[in-house]
């Protein structure tokens, strides 16, 4: 499966914005959505995930930001709000063919990777 992300760029803090990956494939409903992050000097880290219809969220942004899937799209969406600077990163999303949700939580557990998009927050 391919991945293209989209949606990035440069919003104030308190602002929002949204990620959209879509996924080349017929079988896109077997996969598991996962949206990691990376900041400048780090490593990639969980941001969130949806498998079926469960979703899953890292604890910095619970609450503010929101996985969504549309099937007949092949599209996975990252809705966040509130957008703080520490949410500045480049924003990746993934795929995983019939992973088990302890699986959800770790990139290398990802076989399929989007290109990532630059999510910028200023203040």
């Amino acid at each position: 499966v391919q991945l293209q992300a989209s949606g990035g760029g440069l919003v104030q803090a308190g602002g929002s914005l949204r990620l959209s990956c879509t996924a080349s494939g017929r079988t896109f409903t077997m996969y598991a959505m996962g949206w990691f992050r990376q900041a400048p000097g780090k490593g990639r880290v969980f941001v969130a995930a949806v498998r079926r219809t469960n979703t899953w969220y890292a604890d910095a942004v619970k609450g503010r930001f929101t996985i969504s899937r549309d099937n007949a799209k092949t599209t996975v969406f990252l809705q966040m709000n509130n957008l703080k600077l520490e949410d500045t990163a480049v924003y990746y999303c993934a795929a995983c063919p019939n992973c088990i949700v302890s699986s959800l939580f770790s990139d290398v557990n990802y076989p399929h990777w989007g290109q990532g998009t630059q999510v910028t927050v200023s203040s």
